[in-house]
């Protein structure tokens, strides 16, 4: 190889790209006008990569309106870069049908740009386009020294020392890619099966049954479900969403007036989980008025102050109750300034107590009952994550009317405005998810909780859930489920908390969930190779970087000097590789702080070669 310093970057999905265009935006401040050589390694087309890649089911949506996704800076991104503005994906649509902006993208995907509006939900392949089409404006926007070469395969291992260049192994290649430093792109993981997994493979073989583990659901072979035969399904997140479309409209099946009209071709899907419910539906109307004034009680300071205290941080100890205080600011904050006439006191004078009163307490309590009459207006989070404790029903047929009207009455709420204190909470989370990936890794409930209150499905998917639910297609367990292996039966049988004493019965099962992004039982042997080579791993599998660079961390706590990683495998996880525009975008600030590190290292290592040469 030359003598020009390289960069290799694994992983060409939103995530690479991001960081492509951080290094595009902080050339000219960080990098003069050096030669830089940048290899993109990914199986799948750079832009979208394998999760929003262009070859996938046109019915699968994003579960985002088009004018709440962005790939581009703002000035209210935490960054040390600067900022580079750019189209969010309605405005963007907007422009390729006016003819501003081109994309070579295929005729049906065109014919849906021109049919999105700011608030319709994008299907998958279109925010691919998009996707790309941010891509290679980075590219563009790269000073002349700067060359990016493709490479469209896989990475199976890094190896080389801590102060010396890095070797990049791909599958296909005898000779790797040299690199003077490497980052890791490469988004969510396949996974090998947890012991409860292969003992429930095992069970299905040996009955000739259905199990489908944990898998990205467009990557799932669903043809070995057969037309009308009951399927267990575990889980009631986004991954049964898509599960449920492929299964119905995917199928032939198809919606009039409201009701769904089958194809004869679908399954029986029998679906429950550990709350027993959907997730809550997306958001139906946009801001207006003032913002919540965030971070208040959960900010860059707090931050500081529990990382340099004197001993661990304890995620329900030390950061729920801020949490939490965080989240009822914002939400009071919308109800008083916006629907006063729903609240007794002044705002002024109920800030002043609240900040002072200590989360969950009888005097919190106290005050919000008093300034806030209506419960209905007050914020329960614990109600809200356990919508259906205490919930019983005599029968799984008055269990199917009790969660169509639960669904019905979360669709009403959140697409009226008069319950926008909803909306301030959404922008709570994503401020105090910005605070909380300083901390590493603080568990699996907070992103499960994220992903419930704020990720949840667009409207018009959960009202194709209740017709669905109607027309018999799908049936409704409850929360608390548990499924167990009959070997007597040779059949898997699913019960739950809220119809106590009652059974499913399935010769199919599916586990409408994504892998667990851990180390300790991934498929990617890079990332098992660099756990076998000294980076350290967090508890549940997390791999270890350093917050404030993303450097992988080695198990002596050291960063390493040449290798970084971002995204949802590493304790750095945030909400997302791109966001709403306004609202922060932690993963931005992370992919400028990574790309800023890597240019300064590299800068300074052509200039000393240059000195030595």
């Amino acid at each position: 190889m030359s003598g020009v310093p390289t960069l290799v970057i694994i992983g060409g999905g939103p995530r690479g790209t991001g960081v492509i265009e951080r290094i595009a935006a902080n050339a000219d401040e960080l990098y003069e006008d050096l030669r830089l050589d940048i290899h993109l390694v990914d199986p799948y087309p750079p832009g979208g990569g394998r999760i929003w890649r262009q070859d996938q089911s046109p019915l699968l949506w994003m579960n985002s309106m088009a004018e709440d996704v962005t790939m581009f800076t703002d000035d209210t991104v935490q960054q040390d870069g600067p900022v580079r503005p750019g189209p969010a994906l309605h405005t963007w649509a907007a422009d390729v049908r006016e003819g501003r902006t081109t994309t070579g993208t295929a005729p049906a995907i065109l014919e849906e740009i021109r049919g999105l509006g700011a608030q319709d939900f994008p299907s998958r392949r279109l925010q691919s386009a998009y996707l790309r089409w941010v891509y290679e404006q980075a590219l563009a926007a790269l000073p002349p020294g700067i060359t990016v070469h493709e490479h469209l395969g896989r990475a199976r291992q890094i190896t080389g020392p801590r102060d010396g260049r890095q070797r990049v192994w791909l599958d296909g290649r005898t000779e790797p890619l040299v690199a003077d430093l490497v980052v890791l792109t490469v988004g969510h993981l396949d996974a090998e099966l947890d012991p409860e997994q292969r003992e429930l493979g095992d069970f299905a073989a040996r009955h000739g049954l259905v199990h489908l583990p944990p898998d990205f659901t467009a990557d799932t072979d669903l043809t070995a479900l057969p037309a009308g035969e009951p399927v267990i399904v575990r889980g009631f997140g986004l991954a049964f969403i898509d599960l449920m479309v492929l299964l119905t409209e995917g199928r032939g099946g198809r919606y009039e007036n409201g009701a769904y009209v089958p194809s004869g071709r679908e399954p029986v899907l029998y679906v429950g989980s550990r709350r027993g419910v959907p997730y809550h539906s997306k958001i139906g109307y946009t801001w207006t008025g003032e913002r919540p004034p965030l971070p208040r009680h959960f900010g860059p300071g707090r931050v500081e102050e529990l990382l340099n205290g004197p001993g661990p941080v304890d995620f329900r100890r030390d950061l729920w109750p801020l949490v939490t205080k965080e989240l009822g600011h914002a939400h009071y904050h919308r109800l008083f300034t916006s629907h006063p006439e729903r609240t007794t006191v002044e705002w002024g004078d109920f800030e002043e107590k609240y900040a002072v009163a200590e989360p969950g307490s009888a005097e919190l309590q106290a005050l919000v009952s008093s300034a806030v009459p209506d419960p209905a207006d007050r914020l329960d989070l614990e109600a809200l994550d356990h919508p259906l404790d205490g919930v019983r029903h005599a029968s799984y047929d008055t269990l199917q009317d009790g969660l169509r009207d639960y669904i019905t009455a979360d669709l009403a709420r959140r697409h009226d405005p008069a319950n926008s204190p909803d909306l301030a909470v959404f922008l709570g989370l994503l401020s105090v998810y910005g605070q909380l990936i300083h901390f590493g890794d603080i568990g699996e409930k907070w992103h499960s909780f994220f992903s419930y209150l704020a990720s949840g499905p667009p409207g018009p998917r959960l009202r194709q859930l209740l017709a669905l639910s109607r027309a018999g297609v799908v049936r409704f367990l409850g929360a608390g489920l548990t499924v167990e292996a009959d070997e007597e039966r040779g059949v898997f049988r699913a019960s739950g908390a809220t119809v106590p004493g009652e059974f499913t019965e399935a010769r199919a099962l599916v586990e409408a969930r994504l892998p667990d992004p851990s180390l300790h039982r991934t498929r990617s042997t890079l990332l098992r190779g660099l756990y076998e080579d000294g980076a350290a791993g967090t508890d549940t599998g997390l791999l270890s970087v350093d917050a404030r660079d993303s450097r992988i961390l080695g198990v002596d706590g050291r960063p390493h000097p040449r290798r970084f990683a971002l995204g949802p495998y590493t304790t750095a996880r945030s909400s997302g590789a791109f966001t709403r525009p306004r609202t922060g975008g932690p993963a931005f600030r992370q992919n400028d702080a990574t790309a800023r590190t890597a240019l300064a290292f590299l800068r300074d290592l052509s200039c000393r070669d240059r000195r030595t040469a």
